[in-house]
């Protein structure tokens, strides 16, 4: 199971991030753990300056706007060795 954490201090835009998330792990038959965090400090605490901000199994994998369902679908993905693009907020290490 995937441990998730969208961060954001609750705005627009890290609601529908978190309802997206939701939605493509149930569209997927993904079981995921989902938590919000709302704490200045713990969010800039990953060193995320711009919300929402989304953490994937202790890894941010993206910081500000609203992510794709592309990438949502990437980090909810098992495959071997999987890296997350700059563009998705991680990077880019491959």
């Amino acid at each position: 199971m995937k441990n998730i954490k969208v961060l954001g201090t609750g705005c627009a835009n890290c609601k529908t991030t978190l309802k997206q998330i939701e939605a493509a792990a149930k569209a997927r038959g993904i079981a995921i753990e989902v938590e919000k965090v709302e704490d200045p400090a713990q969010i800039l605490g990953y060193g995320v300056m711009a919300t929402p901000g989304v953490v994937v199994d202790g890894q941010v994998v993206h910081a500000g706007g609203i992510p794709s369902r592309e990438a949502i679908d990437r980090w909810l993905s098992d495959e071997p060795g999987q890296c997350y693009g700059e563009e998705d907020g991680g990077s880019g290490c491959c």
